[in-house]
């Protein structure tokens, strides 16, 4: 079986997800890298898109999830955004899911918070 991997890198959104009461009233950017998995299929002999995963509808399907509903934790965030990509692309066997949150509340100074899922479907 042959398989290959598309990476969506450093996908960025606005979203109101937090524990912290100011960070659903402020609001923050969010930044998430999707690798996917995929059963090669048909794709790499049909070369056709209807054939792999549009990864211009797997960018709206994350767009979707990010922006979607509040979660407290990047961890529940980052496994909807991997089972929502697994149920859109039944092609793709795991799906592993980066989210960043450069603004958390800690006292201190760092770069961001960065939790990774991986789903296999």
């Amino acid at each position: 079986m042959t398989t290959y991997t598309i990476t969506l890198q450093n996908c960025a959104f606005f979203a109101r997800h937090g524990v912290h009461d100011e960070e659903e009233f402020l609001g923050q950017r969010f930044f998430v890298d999707a690798e996917l998995d995929v059963v090669a299929g048909e794709a790499l002999k049909s070369d056709s898109i209807d054939d792999t995963v549009n990864y211009g509808i797997a960018f709206t399907v994350i767009e979707g999830i990010v922006t979607g509903k509040r979660r407290y934790l990047i961890e529940a965030l980052a496994l909807d955004i991997a089972k929502g990509l697994c149920e859109k692309f039944p092609q793709v066997r795991r799906a592993k899911i980066t989210v960043r949150k450069p603004n958390a509340p800690v006292p201190g100074v760092l770069d961001f918070v960065q939790v990774s899922v991986e789903h296999f479907a």
